[in-house]
C-alpha cells in the first residue's frame, strides 16, 4: 500500500470519526445540557456570585496580561483554536461558569454539561493554570472589554 493511499484512508477515518462528533450524540446527559440556560448555569467551583458593574479598565489591562501568559497558548479571541474563541464568550456563558472554567477546570469537565460538552467538541482539556480568583476575575473582565468592542 502506498503512502499516498495510507494518507488518503487516515484522512477519511478522521472525517468519518469527526462527523460522529456532534451528530452521533444521544442521552439524557445531552438532552439535560440542553435544557439549561448558558447564562443562568454558574458551573461547579468556588465562584457562586459575581457582581458586574461598569468595566474596570485596570483589571481589565490586569486580565489581558494574564491572557497573554497563560491563556494564549490554547485560545485565540477571534477564532477556534486549540480551545474555543473567546469574543462572545461573555453573552454565551454567566460570569460564574468563566470563572469556574478558569478556576476549576478538571471538576468542571467532570460534573458540568457544557463543559463536557466543549471537551467532546474540542478534545483537549482545559489546564489548570492555578489562578487566583483574583486573576480569574481579571480575566472576566478583559472578556467584558473584548466584547464591548463588538
Amino acid at each position: 500500500m502506498s503512502k499516498f493511499t495510507k494518507l488518503l484512508i487516515l484522512i477519511l477515518l478522521s472525517l468519518s470519526l469527526g462527523a460522529c462528533g456532534e451528530s452521533g450524540k444521544t442521552g439524557e446527559a445531552d438532552a439535560a445540557a440542553k435544557d439549561v440556560d448558558p447564562m443562568s448555569d454558574t458551573g461547579v467551583g468556588p465562584v457562586s456570585s459575581v457582581k458586574l458593574g461598569d468595566l474596570d479598565a485596570g483589571m481589565a489591562a490586569e486580565g489581558e496580561k494574564i491572557f497573554g501568559e497563560k491563556c494564549s497558548s490554547c485560545h485565540k479571541i477571534e477564532k477556534r483554536y486549540i480551545g474555543p474563541a473567546l469574543a462572545g464568550v461573555t453573552e454565551r456563558r454567566s460570569p460564574e461558569w468563566i470563572m469556574n472554567m478558569i478556576l476549576n477546570p478538571e471538576q468542571m469537565v467532570a460534573e458540568n454539561e457544557a463543559a463536557k460538552q466543549l471537551l467532546m467538541e474540542y478534545s483537549a482539556p482545559m489546564a489548570n493554570q492555578s489562578l487566583t480568583e483574583d486573576e480569574a476575575r481579571q480575566l472576566l473582565e478583559y472578556f467584558r472589554k473584548i466584547d464591548l468592542k463588538k
